[in-house]
């Protein structure tokens, strides 16, 4: 890994593909124990978990399954903080064991805003897996279960986390070069 350029922008290694596969695994082995014999549903947030959910999914070894929406709160390297529903939910979720996964967790307010629209449908239980979430940028308390790094509050790339739609076919993650 070294310092690859995006646009207009420089990014360094930060987390290695080898790192992410084995916290991915560890996650996928605490879901199976925690989710035998309930079939849960895994709901993956498009466009940046697409990556995290694939490898996550290969590792679920339970009975299971999962769908995918996309929910938008990003241009260029800022949260626009509105929340944008491209793709909607299609399967029913009263009674179901839903599983969010989600790329990356900062400010919260993406969940913040589509969660309530998934407790409407009286799932019998809800939870959180991020592969990264950013403690100091959290503006609202989400309960996020499972989580694969905690990270600073700088900008990544890689793995399906992107700058202006491009970066996301990384293996590794990156981080913002700054001056």
């Amino acid at each position: 890994m070294s310092i690859i350029k995006v646009i207009d922008k420089e990014f360094k290694p930060f987390i290695t593909a080898a790192e992410i596969d084995i916290r991915i695994k560890d996650m996928a082995a605490q879901i199976n124990t925690d989710y035998k014999g309930k079939k849960p549903i895994f709901i993956a947030i498009l466009n940046g978990s697409f990556m995290f959910a694939s490898d996550l999914f290969k590792s679920i070894s339970i009975e299971a399954e999962i769908c995918f929406i996309k929910l938008a709160s990003y241009k260029g390297t800022k949260s626009t903080g509105n929340v944008i529903t491209s793709i909607g939910l299609d399967e029913p979720l009263q009674g179901r064991h839903v599983v969010i996964v989600e790329d990356i967790v900062d400010t919260g307010n993406t969940l913040t805003k589509f969660l309530p629209q998934l407790y409407n449908q009286q799932p019998a239980s809800l939870k959180i897996a991020a592969l990264l979430q950013k403690p100091e940028a959290l503006e609202h308390p989400l309960d996020i279960h499972y989580i694969g790094f905690s990270v600073p509050n700088k900008f990544l790339l890689g793995f399906g986390l992107d700058y202006d739609g491009l970066g996301r076919n990384l293996a590794e993650i990156y981080q913002l070069v700054e001056d």
